[in-house]
């Protein structure tokens, strides 16, 4: 099963957590506790975030994390980046020379396709997307038709 790691997951939560409170500055220990999530995990996650430049942080009595850009600008793809680095389903569809059958690989080309789809999916959903699901519930099926070869209807 292809999956992305807990952390990401409790990264999503985080990020969508920060962006439903665009205009605050939001504590460590808030974030948390809205997030259901223990705080030193949270502490790990804005740490990863911040050095992503997703996420800004403040210091100070007042201190505490923000989107460091609009939660529709921000895709599912730099947080997925963020936590678990280059998005590819095989190391062949990151780059080039990862693997000595590769010149013979009669499936690279197909792997490669599969990952253009997933990474344009992840793309294409933002922050501001995760807030609100429902609103996107052919992506898909999109996905999946263009895998296909088959263009959406």
């Amino acid at each position: 099963m292809f999956r992305v790691s807990r952390l990401t997951d409790y990264a999503t939560v985080v990020m969508t957590c920060i962006a439903a409170h665009p205009d605050d500055v939001l504590s460590t220990a808030q974030i948390a506790e809205e997030a259901h999530l223990e705080l030193p995990t949270v502490s790990k996650l804005l740490k990863s975030l911040g050095h992503a430049g997703l996420v800004d942080s403040f210091r100070g009595v007042n201190g505490g994390y923000r989107l460091a850009r609009p939660a529709h600008e921000i895709s599912v793809a730099e947080i997925v980046e963020a936590m678990e680095g280059p998005l590819g389903m095989t190391e062949c569809s990151i780059s080039e020379g990862q693997c000595e059958r590769e010149a013979q690989c009669s499936v690279r080309g197909s792997w490669q396709r599969i990952n253009n789809v997933l990474d344009n999916a992840l793309r294409t959903m933002s922050l501001a997307d995760m807030l609100h699901p429902a609103a996107h519930p052919t992506v898909t099926t999109v996905a999946l038709t263009e895998v296909k070869g088959r263009t959406a209807s």
